[in-house]
């Protein structure tokens, strides 16, 4: 069986992130990472590997040069293969469900794809969901527990031949690139594939990004002095008249 799994390239959850010109973020100084969620797809991939006899596992990323050092990851950690959309667009998330669609179909003997729930940059949550209707598969959100036995596949979610499972935290505990992996991950070949060789482009977005700004800053807190019945008097009066909580 040929397993895929569908990862995308993020900033790292410590980076420091400033927007620039209203709709990009300043890449300088990013460290970049797999989407944590995506280490869970991987890691169960691998262990559909494990269990199924002569499988293979293809890692797959969509986006700019420097997400081959996300599937550089993935092989270290195991994966059989690398597979690189290469894609410089700002893509909505159906024109990336259909661009890994076309790359994984070309594949007839598909199995199982999974993928991390959702991208920890977007949070949108909506590419497995898009990519099985394109390629007119099955598909299960946030599974917490993955089993496949002769030929069927059996989940448990918090919310069902090739079926899409977006892996939730909890599902397994990924496993970490060994420096012998990393090694050899390196003379691995990504394969790579033009955008336009999908027939997906920018241009046919559903979803544009009109405004992206950083969250305002949270204002200084206050200490409201005085006996506790004064104070809670004080505090109810507040968030009544200021913060228009109550």
């Amino acid at each position: 069986m040929n397993i895929y799994v569908c990862i995308k390239q993020v900033p790292d959850t410590e980076a420091t992130i400033l927007v620039k010109d209203g709709k990009t973020i300043n890449e300088t100084n990013v460290k970049w990472i797999i989407s944590p969620y995506d280490e869970y797809a991987i890691e169960e991939a691998l262990k559909l590997r494990e269990k199924a006899a002569g499988s293979k596992v293809t890692a797959v990323c969509l986006g700019p040069e420097r997400v081959q050092s996300a599937l550089r990851t993935a092989l270290a950690m195991g994966a059989d293969a690398a597979l690189h959309v290469e894609c410089a667009a700002a893509l909505d998330s159906l024109g990336t469900a259909r661009a890994l669609a076309h790359v994984i179909r070309a594949d007839k003997d598909f199995g199982v794809i999974f993928l991390g729930r959702q991208a920890i940059d977007d949070d949108a949550s909506q590419l497995h969901i898009l990519l099985a209707e394109e390629l007119s598969i099955p598909v299960a959100t946030n599974v917490l527990a993955f089993a496949y036995d002769g030929g069927k596949v059996r989940v448990e979610r918090e919310i069902d031949e090739g079926a899409a499972v977006a892996a939730a935290k909890g599902l397994n505990t990924p496993r970490y690139a060994s420096m012998m992996g990393i090694m050899k991950a390196k003379k691995i070949e990504i394969r790579k594939v033009a955008l336009a060789e999908t027939g997906v482009e920018e241009a046919g977005n559903l979803v544009s990004l009109l405004k992206l700004s950083s969250p305002p800053e949270k204002p200084q807190g206050r200490i409201i002095p005085g006996e506790p019945a004064a104070a809670v008097h004080e505090l109810v009066k507040l968030l009544r008249e200021e913060a228009k909580v109550l």
